[in-house]
């Protein structure tokens, strides 16, 4: 141990020595270089020389290594790991966003639209199909009651009045039980401690019944304390009955004497007039006199004061206040204008004359004051201190003159004008009055006041056509919207149109015409102007201005005088709202310009035969004849003509040059047909014949062939008719229903089965092959098996209206209603479901019910004739005769054309010659309603 103990000492004064010998060589900037610069990490002072002992607790802190910041927010342990979402937080949260960030977001956005862009149209097309399955799986409340909407424009005023009110039931009950009052019987110990003192009457009481109150604080009630005595109390109510029936009845025993308008009189008298409650009226009270106070020259403030006195029924305190508010506000035009209606009309005149002498200025008042006068004398007398005080009044001015005669009113109006130059009115008005010249005069001086007034214009040319000056209407017209245009007045159309329609309305027909004329390009693209023009000619025809209609009808056939849809159109409003004249001349001038159009020969070859000319009806064929040689409407009309007017031997001549010129099979078919209504059998065979060769599959021509046979009595013939033309024209329907029939009139049910069997495979989801094999099955007693066949035609055709007809019909009477529920979800708006359907309701005796879907079936196809045939025969049975020839105008007027009676009975060569009004009364003869 001496030993290490000498060597340590040794080394440590080496080590010394050489320590000065180093600081003594170096200079004196490098002693302190250390000073002022920051302690080394993790550096302990003195721990070099074993001073550890010395380091406090303070000294522990700042010793530690500091902690990573990025590590401690950041837990990148493997429990902190979501195969999801990764780590709880950003790997490079604490990165430094830079340029390249920036420029790698955007590309990725580029990258992202670009995607969704091609995406977008299938994503929107998937959307759409999406909302569309929505809106059918679960529609609307609107779309469920679609149809009810609709049918209310059927509801009548009666019917509307008789909709009861929506009530709802459950706050009703919940109202009903909390004003159930639960009475409890009290025992007689409790009414024994609680009595009062009063078991009698007193003599006030029974001589007013008990409304007559005593003073408050004159009687105070005690608390009674004796015993109760209940027989007491029961003498008392008899007594208190007794009272109230003296004072309903007289000293005669029996007779009432009672007043029920003075009993009511005297209830209304206790309590308000609006039934409105005490506390509000009190509160209402508070808050306008705390505003009348506030602002006590503020006029509103005390007429709601008064109306609300009004409204409890305190008339006088209500003509206080206001008599207070006049005091009060004496320049206030409405005070002074309530005032006068409080007041009695005994008192209201003199209350009158002083609010105009308050407000001299004020129209309302002395319009007040005339309306008080009886007489007209006086209503003149104040109009005119009116006007003294207030010249300028224009109300004032109308006022006066509608008292005084023509000729004095033309005087008053002369001042009128004078006073007031800028009233339009009353230059119209004075101009009106004034004979021809003066009238010029004064609506030229109107022109001069007023440069910028449409109306004085159209009154001018209004004056020049009602002294038939037509020539000068135009240069006024033009000259007048030249003259607005000067004076920077827009020229807006739909107003002139809408003045144009009043001079129609008027009467004026050439100044209507003219305004149209003159306005009608105002505004419009050249490229809209014919559809533009069209869209107004409709809109006058919808509310009867038909002479604006013309105008702007004229206009376009101006502008375009070969458009043939634009002469069709004008020509259809001649027709319907025109004179034959007028027809007449719009279809020879159409064809001048559009001699191709074989409608518009056609409608004025029919216009002349219908007007009883049938020789202008042949020229003008003939016309139509060598503008369109080969024309098969032309060539049929020419023959239609001829058969209506009995000259047979022209219509085979006619009839005979068509097949050689142009030889369809139109023209054989009315061959034949003209040889058969004639009843030459031999000679309409011979046609058909030819006609078969020439055109084979053309199915009219085999059934007309097999029908003639059959009306020959050859029905094996007919039946051979008839399958050459289903050989011929496999998928013709009436040819199989022809052939079916002819075996049922053989008896030969198998092959009637046969022959719809063969239509139904040929043509399927063919509703009237079904229709007829069901309706077979039913006439050979065979319901099961028609029931089968119409379960299977509903499914092959859901939709059919002669299907769901038949299923009610067949539908035994308890359940029709429930089936005519189910055809009108299926096949809305189908004539022959609402024909059935108005059926029903007759089998029900529902009268008005039936008569409405009548007139819905005939609205929704006019063209459907055995609805027109049902509904007249129902007015047969259950109307008028006004009702009956209204159903006979609107079909005759409707010419229908199908129907499966109605076919029937049109097509009977019986029955070629019958108008529409004679195959109505036909036909209702053989309809069934039931």
């Amino acid at each position: 141990v001496l030993v290490l103990v000498l060597c340590f000492c040794s080394c440590s004064s080496s080590a010394s020595s050489f320590f000065l010998v180093t600081t003594m060589n170096g200079s004196t900037e490098d002693k302190y270089s250390f000073l002022g610069k920051p302690a080394p990490t993790g550096y302990i002072a003195g721990a070099g020389r074993g001073a550890s002992g010395f380091t406090t607790r303070s000294d522990i802190g700042p010793a530690k290594k500091a902690a990573d910041k990025t590590q401690e927010s950041e837990n990148l342990n493997d429990t902190n790991y979501d195969e999801f979402s990764g780590y709880q937080g950003s790997l490079f949260a604490h990165g430094k966003f830079d340029k390249d960030d920036d420029e790698a977001d955007l590309i990725y956005d580029a990258v992202e639209a670009r995607i969704d862009e091609r995406r977008k149209d299938h994503r929107e097309r998937r959307q759409k199909e999406e909302l569309e399955r929505y809106r059918q799986e679960r529609p609307k409340i609107q779309q469920q009651f679609s149809d009810l909407k609709r049918d209310l424009v059927k509801v009548s005023e009666e019917e509307w009045d008789n909709i009861p009110d929506v009530v709802d039931i459950g706050k009703k009950t919940k109202r009903a039980k909390k004003g159930i009052d639960h009475f409890t019987p009290i025992p007689d110990s409790l009414l024994a401690t609680q009595g009062g003192q009063h078991t009698k009457l007193d003599t006030n009481m029974q001589k007013y019944g008990g409304l007559q109150t005593p003073l408050p604080g004159t009687q105070t009630l005690m608390p009674y304390s004796g015993n109760l005595d209940l027989q007491e109390i029961g003498r008392a109510r008899n007594t208190m009955m007794n009272v109230k029936l003296d004072q309903a009845s007289d000293s005669v025993t029996g007779q009432t004497v009672v007043d029920p308008k003075g009993y009511l009189t005297d209830l209304n008298s206790l309590t308000p007039a609006s039934g409105a409650n005490y506390g509000d009226v009190k509160t209402g009270r508070t808050i306008l006199e705390a505003a009348r106070k506030t602002n006590p020259k503020h006029g509103p403030s005390w007429i709601a004061s008064a109306r609300l006195e009004k409204e409890v029924g305190r008339i006088q305190a209500a003509r206080n206040l206001i008599a207070k508010a006049t005091e009060m506000c004496p320049k206030s035009e409405d005070v002074w204008i309530e005032a006068i209606e409080l007041q009695p009309p005994e008192h209201a005149k003199a209350v009158v004359a002083q609010a105009v002498s308050n407000v001299p200025n004020s129209v309302r008042l002395w319009l007040k004051a005339t309306n008080m006068e009886i007489d007209k004398k006086g209503k003149k007398s104040v109009l005119r201190k009116a006007l003294d005080a207030i010249p300028t009044s224009v109300e004032l001015w109308k006022a006066a003159v509608e008292l005084e005669s023509p000729s004095d009113a033309c005087i008053l109006l002369g001042r009128a004008v004078e006073c007031c130059p800028q009233s339009v009115d009353l230059w119209l008005a004075l101009a009106h009055l004034e004979t021809y010249q003066n009238a010029k005069r004064v609506l030229n001086k109107a022109r001069k006041q007023i440069p910028t007034e449409r109306s004085i214009w159209i009154a001018a040319a209004k004056l020049e056509e009602s002294a038939g000056n037509a020539v000068n209407i135009t240069r006024l017209i033009d000259l007048g919207i030249k003259s607005l245009k000067g004076n920077f007045v827009e020229i807006n159309r739909q107003h002139w149109l809408d003045d144009a329609k009043k001079c129609d309305k008027a009467g004026f027909l050439l100044t209507c015409q003219e305004i149209v004329r003159a306005v009608i390009s105002v505004g419009i693209e050249e490229e809209d102007r014919l559809d533009t023009w069209l869209d107004d000619a409709e809109s006058f025809v919808k509310e009867e201005a038909f002479n604006c209609t013309r105008a702007i009808y004229t206009e376009c056939l101006n502008l375009d005088r070969t458009n043939e849809d634009t002469w069709l159109q004008v020509a259809f409003f001649e027709k319907d709202h025109g004179s034959q004249e007028a027809l007449d001349e719009l279809l020879s001038n159409a064809v001048k310009y559009c001699p191709q159009a074989e409608t518009l020969w056609l409608m004025g070859a029919k216009s002349a035969w219908m007007g009883g000319d049938v020789t202008k009806a042949r020229n003008i064929l003939d016309a139509a004849f060598h503008a369109n040689p080969n024309s098969e409407e032309i060539w049929l009309a020419a023959v239609k003509l001829e058969s209506e007017n009995q000259q047979y031997r022209r219509a085979r001549t006619l009839l005979q040059n068509a097949r050689e010129k142009a030889g369809t099979a139109r023209m054989w078919i009315k061959s034949a047909t003209l040889e058969w209504v004639l009843d030459k059998l031999e000679d309409a065979s011979k046609v058909l014949d030819e006609a078969i060769l020439r055109h084979p599959t053309e199915p009219k021509l085999h059934m007309m062939r097999g029908q003639i046979m059959e009306q020959s009595g050859n029905d094996t013939a007919a039946l051979q008719c008839y399958k050459l033309g289903i050989k011929e024209c496999p998928q013709s329907i009436p040819l199989y229903l022809l052939a079916s029939r002819v075996h049922c009139k053989r008896s030969d049910l198998m092959r009637a089965r046969s022959v719809l069997e063969s239509g139904r495979q040929a043509v399927q989801a063919s509703d009237k092959l079904w229709l007829e094999s069901i309706r077979l099955e039913m006439k050979y007693g065979e319901a099961e098996v028609a029931k089968s066949l119409l379960s299977k035609a509903m499914q092959i055709c859901p939709t059919s209206g002669l299907l769901w007809s038949e299923s009610i019909a067949m539908s035994p009477p308890h359940s029709r209603d429930t089936r005519c529920v189910d055809a009108m979800r299926k096949c809305e708006n189908d004539p022959i479901v609402l024909l059935a359907v108005a059926k029903f309701f007759l089998f029900q005796r529902k009268i008005r019910k039936a008569r409405n879907w009548f007139n819905r079936t005939v609205k929704q196809d006019p063209d459907y004739g055995d609805a027109w045939a049902a509904y007249y025969k129902f007015e047969l049975k259950h109307g008028n005769e006004t009702k009956q020839q209204d159903v006979m105008k609107h079909c005759v007027l409707s010419e229908p054309r199908h129907g499966e009676l109605w076919q029937q009975v049109s097509k009977d060569v019986k029955n070629w010659s019958m108008k529409t009004e004679e195959l109505l009364k036909e036909a209702a003869k053989q309809v069934e309603l039931s």
